[in-house]
């Protein structure tokens, strides 16, 4: 074989290996839903990147700066974290710290009007603060041992998992604040709080207590 041929046919092997790379090559894509999509086509360089499922967008009422993990987003789900508070309460301080330090969402409802104290007492019995409900269950009081059960229980984390930027809904009264009425005679009214039943009795098999 001459060298002339020997040098086409290592030019063409040359070819044909580069061709078969390249219809080999498979570039993974995945699209603004998340959907994963294989092609032999390279992405666009101005493709919006796939958003991670690792969290989940907010509920657009202000409370939430990005999203939670999903774990996280689950349990908060199934058992929202409120707290009842009021001014000038050292315990209800010691109480969102603890909430705060562990990463829980949770909403604040505060006393600051006759109608608010009258909504607390509806809901709990008691005029003493700070209340915190885990789901269904109702925490009178604050015990930090308590309340880390409780969240424990209810499968919250024990430290911070929140995503920078998150911040938990300013506090708001028990009791919204009605418009001014339009006639002399128009009286406001405040709907009722809807009462929570009380904590689980505790049993051999259930010590705690706990109830969701």
């Amino acid at each position: 074989m001459t060298r002339p041929v020997r040098l086409s046919l290592l030019l063409l092997g040359i070819a044909l290996a580069a061709s078969t790379a390249s219809a080999q090559q498979v570039y993974r894509q995945v699209d603004k839903n998340g959907k994963v999509i294989f092609s032999d086509q390279p992405p666009a360089a101005n493709a919006t990147p796939a958003a991670s499922r690792g969290t989940v967008p907010t509920t657009g009422d202000g409370g939430a700066i990005g999203g939670l993990p999903y774990e996280l987003q689950q349990v908060a789900q199934r058992y929202p974290v409120t707290l009842y508070s009021r001014d000038d309460c050292a315990p209800c301080d010691t109480g969102r710290a603890l909430l705060s330090t562990r990463g829980v969402p949770f909403n604040e409802r505060q006393v600051k009007t006759p109608a608010d104290a009258e909504a607390l007492q509806r809901l709990s019995g008691e005029s003493s603060l700070p209340v915190l409900t885990i789901g269904a269950q109702q925490l009178k009081g604050f015990s930090d041992s308590t309340w880390s059960q409780y969240l424990d229980a209810a499968g919250y984390p024990k430290s911070i998992r929140l995503p920078a930027g998150y911040r938990n809904p300013p506090a708001q009264p028990m009791v919204a604040q009605q418009a001014a009425p339009t006639a002399p005679a128009a009286t406001a009214t405040t709907s009722p709080t809807p009462a929570i039943p009380p904590p689980a009795p505790r049993s051999p098999s259930n010590p705690a207590g706990i109830q969701f």
